[in-house]
């Protein structure tokens, strides 16, 4: 198994709370990718500002696709691959402010995520969410 995939399948359970990152006590989508990256690499990329719910919305400002195009290698034009992390726009004409990570593909693919009320889960990556899909990103090799 992927072991990007593993880590994300050991975060589910954890609660959701807007802007932590800590696996087991309370995470946000943004947390549990921060966790995988520390796993992975031993800490965050940079400092992580106070974000609000809107993520820029405002503004539209793409902050997330900007800082993931920053840490991951851009990988939206390859097949998808489990372990890659899936950015998401909830509606159109919004940013981009949703991240989970693919965990299977094929007939019946999945992905690992956080959102309120639900903490972080493994789901169904339907037709309704893969439309939302805006890029794909794979962590560097490190």
């Amino acid at each position: 198994m992927n072991d990007i995939v593993a880590e994300a399948r050991s975060w589910i359970g954890t609660p959701y709370v807007h802007q932590a990152a800590v696996k087991g006590i309370a995470t946000d989508c943004l947390g549990m990718i921060r966790g995988l990256w520390r796993t992975r690499y031993g800490e965050d990329p940079q400092g992580v500002p106070a974000y609000s719910a809107d993520w820029g919305e405002p503004q539209r400002d793409e902050r997330l696709w900007q800082s993931a195009l920053d840490h991951f290698d851009d990988v939206s034009a390859q097949p998808m691959q489990p372990g890659q992390v899936i950015l998401f726009r909830m509606r159109e004409g919004w940013v981009a402010k949703h991240l989970g990570v693919v965990a299977e593909v094929g007939a019946n693919p999945t992905f690992i995520h956080a959102y309120a009320g639900h903490g972080v889960t493994e789901s169904p990556l339907s037709a309704p969410w893969q439309r939302r899909i805006v890029a794909r990103f794979a962590f560097m090799e490190g």
